[in-house]
């Protein structure tokens, strides 16, 4: 399946680091500063991805685009349902909404990130959220995540994200 790419002039929505380089952050830099812009697409064959969000029609684009570059991806509904398959099946990233009814995102990774490492507990995770205001992003990261990109999102931003937060 082949996804158009953003034009220069308009870059996909960027994930941003937890901490400005200049400060030691050995983190993933932002995806507009990621190599190889053209292979945005990159190979995920084998990674394993836990997609959580309360939207039918969400899950299955998140799942769609990373299946399609060859990522074993585990949907979940609730943040109840992925914290059961985090434990279950320990993904190598864990791709989030933040707004869910219930338990939302932010409870999720505090509850992810509470785990002991071996448990799951350090799995890399992204924030993919409407909630895209400054406010929103620094309340996302310190929360846990690792990452927030915006929604809506761009198939190549997701696709590089996770290409990036995957060990």
């Amino acid at each position: 399946m082949h996804f158009p790419s953003s034009s220069p002039s308009h870059p996909p929505p960027l994930a941003r680091p937890l901490a400005a380089p200049d400060q030691g952050d050995t983190r993933p830099p932002p995806v507009a500063d990621l190599d190889g812009q053209d292979d945005l697409y990159a190979d995920l064959t084998g990674v394993r991805v836990l997609v959580v969000d309360d939207e039918v029609d969400a899950r299955e684009l998140f799942a769609m685009v990373l299946e399609s570059c060859g990522a074993r991806v585990t949907i979940a509904a609730s943040a109840a349902e992925a914290f059961a398959a985090l434990q279950r099946e320990r993904p190598q990233v864990l791709v989030s909404d933040i707004g869910m009814p219930g338990e939302d995102g932010h409870s999720l990774i505090r509850r992810v990130r509470a785990l002991p490492a071996a448990a799951g507990g350090a799995t890399p995770a992204v924030a993919v959220t409407a909630f895209t205001g400054a406010e929103h992003r620094a309340r996302a990261l310190a929360a846990g995540f690792d990452l927030h990109v915006a929604k809506p999102f761009e198939p190549a931003a997701l696709v590089a994200v996770v290409r990036r937060l995957a060990p």
